[in-house]
């Protein structure tokens, strides 16, 4: 099966929008957009964060039966203050 049209079209995709976010002015990413009062730097960094978690979640369960995960939805606050996705280097967030 041959995958290169989508390899292709996913690598487009990121070449389109990792130059929009790095055209962004720092007023923009650092400015509160959302009703969690979050930055669109916190924003981004925290979907890093997600991506992490759940690519081991996706791992663990592969080999096994059953996994009890912990709710990160009350400690999300939390996670971007100890972080300080606010002060992250903007650069290295979009590589991410």
């Amino acid at each position: 099966m041959d995958f290169s049209n989508v390899t292709n079209g996913i690598l487009r995709y990121i070449d389109t929008w990792e130059q929009k976010l790095i055209d962004l002015p720092v007023d923009t990413i650092t400015k509160k957009r959302n009703k969690q009062n979050r930055t669109i730097k916190q924003i981004l960094d925290h979907l890093v964060d997600s991506a992490a978690n759940n690519h081991q979640r996706v791992v663990r369960l592969q080999y096994n039966d059953k996994l009890d995960f912990p709710d990160y939805q009350q400690d999300n606050d939390l996670w971007i203050a100890l972080q300080d996705y606010q002060n992250a280097d903007w650069n290295i967030t979009i590589q991410l």
